[in-house]
């Protein structure tokens, strides 16, 4: 315990799921953390749970760069400081054939899974640089590198914010800040739940122990949080990579 002992770290999509392993994660080691969703109740019970000490809740539409703004301004009126990003929002709704998609929707997607990502990086890296370090996470996929049946949305969003990461890094390395991505395979979250519904491709047709929790990727985001991951700038950590895993301690 006590790995980030004094630092604050922002999170999107903290009300379940990723971000709320994470947010749980990153106390239990000694940072304080400003929990961003669409969802206000769910983070603001969450808020509750972790301390008015260490958590503040900040409902956030991550697709519009002003409200992303205003939470890292809130961030670092609170807590005075903002260390750590995660980037961690993301939705895969509607699941659809590119030649039956309703363009609107698959645009959304578009706004949260990749706009949202360039929003958070946009609203954290000026301070971040002005400070002179920060750490900024984003959480990847295998959908960022590979096209699968009835993802089009999902698989072009998550490619674009693995790029971003790139040119975040390429851009800010220099500045002081640690960059990178994390692909944690299949987590068992509400995300898998959808997918299962949808019947489509073969991921739908994992069973639930298929599946890593949420704590897994969790753990692996306060890692990489520290020098000892530092090989992985501007890159991308995968949980699938056996060696990895060990890394972080973690095992079935």
């Amino acid at each position: 315990m006590g790995k980030l002992n004094g630092k604050v770290a922002l999170i999107t999509g903290a009300s379940r799921g990723i971000g709320a392993a994470a947010a749980r994660e990153f106390v239990a080691e000694g940072a304080k953390v400003a929990l961003l969703a669409r969802s206000g109740d769910e983070i603001a019970e969450l808020a509750g749970e972790l301390g008015a000490d260490s958590a503040i809740a900040i409902p956030c539409d991550i697709s519009r760069f002003w409200e992303m703004r205003a939470a890292v301004d809130a961030c670092i009126q609170t807590f005075g400081a903002l260390d750590i990003l995660v980037n961690n929002a993301g939705v895969i709704e509607p699941i659809s054939h590119l030649s039956d998609a309703d363009p609107d929707a698959w645009g959304q997607v578009i706004d949260i899974n990749l706009k949202g990502v360039f929003n958070g990086m946009r609203a954290a890296m000026p301070a971040m640089i002005e400070a002179g370090s920060g750490t900024i996470l984003t959480i990847s996929s295998g959908a960022a590198h590979n096209p699968i049946e009835a993802w089009s949305h999902y698989c072009a969003s998550k490619a674009g914010a693995a790029m971003l990461t790139r040119c975040a890094d390429h851009e800010a390395r220099d500045k002081g800040l640690r960059i990178m991505g994390l692909s944690p395979g299949t987590v068992a979250t509400e995300m898998q739940r959808e997918i299962k519904a949808s019947g489509v491709n073969p991921v739908s047709k994992l069973e639930w122990d298929d599946h890593i929790p949420p704590e897994w990727p969790a753990k692996a985001l306060v890692w990489m949080c520290g020098a000892e991951s530092d090989a992985h700038l501007g890159g991308e950590i995968s949980l699938r990579d056996e060696d990895i895993r060990n890394t972080i301690g973690l095992r079935r």
